[in-house]
């Protein structure tokens, strides 16, 4: 076994003996696969080459590449940034990021209304006085859940941005990042996102709710990325992250966590064609979430839809919705998932989904089950072969079933996927992922 370290991590790559040189050799090829032939041209009017995951179906995605030169803005600020979202019309459009734009760089209390006090919150709805039989829903303005919503609605309006058809936002060098927004791709077609550290959005009015559950919860709001009934859309070398403000470092009030993320990345309400590529996806919880509900009313938009790629990414240090599927064909190979000791789950196997988990290598420590790996939410089956576990092959579905038979999964998700580039095995995608992956690093 050889090690590769990985962000401070000493990461397990299941290389057999005498392997190293072809190791290397998939490293270049690697490189060479997701390098267009044109890489010498700006990276920002590359597309998403053809046959890479299900973006590049039909008319594939193309971004900005074909913005002209007063379409093109190199942006430092949060106002340069949704100034350059807002204008130019429906004319394809570039965006690059230099540095870090922070979308509330001044603070959660410059987005807070005049009276309201987060001690005044926690004294009124504390459970002891408060309860838990009834929920906040009728408070009136003047009450402090009533100033809570109100700051909530201006903390939505500063930094939810919508990325307009034919944008390419792309990060400048190896820094560029967008902290505290949630960027906002909806009803829209042919949108690129590359090379940008995505720092997940703070909360900073979580609701409590004492009807949730049995002890009542806090509830957030914002994801990073959400991709809205949105087509063709290229999510590329980026590093999803929570950032200086992680779960773990979060407090609790009312012996509950104050939750302040929602999740990285959605794809929901009709979202098709998709494909995340050599990202990173770290420090979250709820990460990747495909397809919103079970309701029959949400159904009827999503079947035939959702359809998405996820090749080459690190999975670090997450809780659970790498991603959570419903509906949707989902392809999943030669991804890299790096278990930690809050770990749930990777797959979660939702109504009518159509998951393909093929060549991913995992990293689990020592006492968490490779039967952990598939979480069954409905009785939809599931493809998952050619996948290690710490360096062994392991039918992620066999031993599913044989430790957790009460929620038994079927093999076989029904299709097969014809969208990918190169295919490495999964022996060698520890080391691929982790030269190639996130922000910083394209090429």
């Amino acid at each position: 076994m050889n090690v590769h370290v990985w962000h401070g991590h000493a990461i397990r790559v299941g290389v057999p003996a005498g392997c190293t040189a072809l190791v290397l050799a998939l490293t270049g090829t690697a490189a060479q696969a997701h390098t267009p032939a044109h890489a010498h041209r700006d990276p920002a009017r590359q597309a998403l080459p053809a046959g890479d995951g299900w973006a590049s179906y039909g008319s594939g995605t193309t971004g900005g590449a074909a913005a002209e030169a007063a379409h093109v803005r190199t942006v430092t600020d949060w106002a340069q940034f949704t100034a350059a979202l807002a204008e130019g019309g429906d004319a394809p459009r570039i965006i690059k990021v230099k540095g870090t734009i922070d979308a509330v760089a001044d603070g959660c209390d410059a987005l807070a209304v005049p009276g309201y006090d987060f001690d005044a919150y926690l004294e009124t709805y504390a459970p002891e006085t408060w309860g838990l039989e009834r929920d906040l829903t009728d408070e009136p303005d003047d009450s402090p859940e009533g100033l809570r919503r109100a700051s909530a609605a201006h903390q939505d309006a500063v930094i939810k941005v919508n990325v307009p058809s034919d944008t390419t936002i792309i990060g400048v060098g190896r820094d560029a990042a967008i902290k505290g927004a949630s960027l906002q791709i909806k009803d829209v077609d042919n949108v690129i996102v590359r090379n940008l550290t995505l720092e997940s959005p703070v909360d900073c009015f979580p609701q409590w709710d004492p009807t949730d559950g049995d002890r009542g919860n806090w509830n957030s709001e914002y994801d990073t990325v959400v991709v809205h009934g949105a087509t063709h859309v290229w999510l590329d070398h980026n590093t999803f992250t929570d950032g200086a403000h992680p779960d773990s470092a979060a407090p609790t009030h009312f012996g509950m966590l104050y939750q302040q993320h929602d999740g990285e990345l959605d794809i929901v309400k009709g979202a098709n064609h998709v494909t995340a590529s050599w990202n990173v996806f770290t420090e979250h919880d709820k990460t990747i979430l495909i397809g919103n509900s079970d309701s029959e009313s949400t159904a009827v938009g999503d079947r035939g839809k959702l359809k998405a790629t996820f090749h080459h990414n690190l999975f670090e240090d997450l809780t659970e919705r790498t991603p959570r599927v419903r509906f949707g064909q989902v392809d999943v190979y030669n991804n890299h998932f790096v278990a930690g000791s809050g770990y749930g789950y990777s797959f979660g196997v939702g109504k009518e989904s159509q998951l393909v988990a093929e060549h991913n290598a995992f990293t689990l420590p020592q006492g968490i089950s490779p039967a952990k790996v598939l979480k069954r939410w409905n009785d939809s089956p599931i493809t998952a072969r050619h996948n290690l576990v710490n360096g062994r092959p392991v039918d992620l579905i066999a031993v599913h079933n044989a430790e957790i038979p009460e929620e038994t999964l079927r093999s076989g998700a029904g299709w097969t996927p014809a969208l990918r580039k190169a295919v490495h095995p999964a022996w060698a995608v520890p080391a691929l992922v982790g030269l190639g992956a996130g922000a910083g690093r394209l090429r």
